[in-house]
């Protein structure tokens, strides 16, 4: 057997077109979501608030490394957002002088807001599939989205919970493959952090 078969993953090109396909149809459900936040809110603004929303208070590294941009790009996109009162800056309570960047709750309001009209938007679309294909679908999609290590809404920290510059805990490492599992109840440390 050939080593590099075995560190080298198999890619369809006929998966990776129809997700590329599917990803066009996505991006304009996105952008329709956003509404009238839309005006003041880029799809990469928006994009930084859902993960401050879903993964708690970021440093602007580790924030501009989910994004996937350098640095100073998370910066000046966090300066807009600031300027917007979507997000704000604080020291973290652990370590004085780290800066952390959250989410506030006007951000997560347009967070919710969006979602709220994505999901809608969602359900219009899937009404067009046998229940079987909408299974088919979200079966796809979730495990699209755990290779992609994004966060179920369902794992998401509540609204305002997260302690004033409380430092980000890393998350478990999401299980691949498989039914979605369901999520443990939060110990006491854990829920400080939430």
């Amino acid at each position: 057997m050939d080593d590099h078969a075995i560190t080298e993953p198999h890619v369809d090109p006929a998966a990776v077109d129809a997700v590329l396909t599917a990803s066009r149809s996505i991006v304009a459900v996105a952008t329709r979501s956003l509404g009238v936040a839309a005006e003041e809110t880029t799809i990469a603004q928006y994009r930084a608030l859902v993960v401050l929303a879903s993964r708690g208070p970021q440093r602007i590294t580790d924030l501009a490394e989910r994004l996937d941009v350098a640095p100073s790009t998370a910066g000046r996109m966090c300066d807009r957002l600031v300027r917007n009162a979507l997000v704000r800056r604080h020291r973290a309570r652990g370590d004085r002088r780290a800066v952390l960047v959250s989410v506030t709750p006007a951000g997560r309001h347009v967070v919710d807001e969006a979602t709220g009209r994505r999901r809608a938007l969602i359900a219009e679309i899937l009404a067009r599939l046998p229940v079987a294909g909408q299974r088919a679908v979200a079966d796809a999609f979730r495990e699209f989205a755990d290779a992609a290590d994004e966060v179920p809404d369902s794992q998401w920290p509540v609204a305002g919970t997260a302690p004033e510059g409380a430092m980000p805990q890393p998350r478990p490492p999401v299980q691949r493959g498989g039914p979605a599992q369901p999520v443990p109840p939060l110990g006491d440390a854990a829920k400080e952090r939430a």
